[in-house]
């Protein structure tokens, strides 16, 4: 095996980060607060928990939070139907699979969201396995979710490669001590993602496939 190929979802493979930030633009509103749509752009990609504190402060009130979760999980789920995989995705996974890569998936999504993200993408036969939010206890910018991607591929993190969309993807990935392989497809300047450890920078799953052999995915062990 070549080595552990590590993905994030939302803004990697699916075209969903700014879906995301409406749902929970509702969700606040909802609770009674405005939050600037920008500043959910940014914080998209952390777990519910650290995005609500990262939004609202540590001195908001905790009891809102299961309140703007279960808000934001139901609005977003409206659009399970017709997520949009971005172009390539699930052949940029099918051909890594064929060159002896393990394709796992590193996501804060579980349950019925995921299954959706997954029938998006399309290349549920090559995903060896999942690391969700329901598998961990600390999301990312922890290492935890990419270590334990590491483990259900078998592999080192030296021999492993995470790709990902948001700068809590990269510090997760350098905290790791695995490549770190940033796409700009999430809408997060490039500039950030270098600051936050990206080794390299993809215009989208696209660009990256075409330029697979020369990327960290190129020949021998990532």
């Amino acid at each position: 095996m070549a080595g552990a190929a590590i993905f994030d979802v939302d803004g990697t493979l699916t075209d969903t980060n700014h879906l995301h930030v409406v749902a929970w633009w509702e969700a606040f509103r909802q609770a009674g607060h405005t939050v600037p749509m920008p500043d959910i752009h940014r914080a998209v990609g952390l777990g519910s928990g650290d995005l609500i504190e990262r939004l609202l402060g540590a001195d908001r009130d905790p009891g809102q939070d299961e309140a703007i979760s279960s808000a934001h999980t139901v609005l977003y789920g409206t659009y399970f139907d017709r997520i949009p995989a971005f172009r390539r995705a699930g052949d940029l996974l099918r051909t890594l699979a064929g060159r002896d890569w393990q394709v796992v998936l590193a996501t804060s999504a579980s349950g019925a969201e995921l299954a959706a993200l997954r029938r998006a993408v399309g290349a549920d036969e090559v995903i060896r396995a999942t690391a969700s939010s329901d598998d961990v206890d600390r999301g990312k910018p922890s290492a935890e979710p990419v270590e334990l991607a590491c483990r259900l591929a078998g592999v080192t993190p030296e021999r492993a490669v995470f790709v990902g969309d948001t700068v809590w993807d990269m510090e997760a990935a350098t905290r790791a001590g695995v490549g770190a392989v940033a796409l700009l497809s999430g809408g997060i300047p490039r500039a950030d993602l270098e600051r936050a450890g990206a080794d390299a920078v993809y215009r989208d799953v696209a660009d990256l496939l075409d330029h697979l052999d020369d990327s960290a995915f190129g020949p021998g062990p990532g």
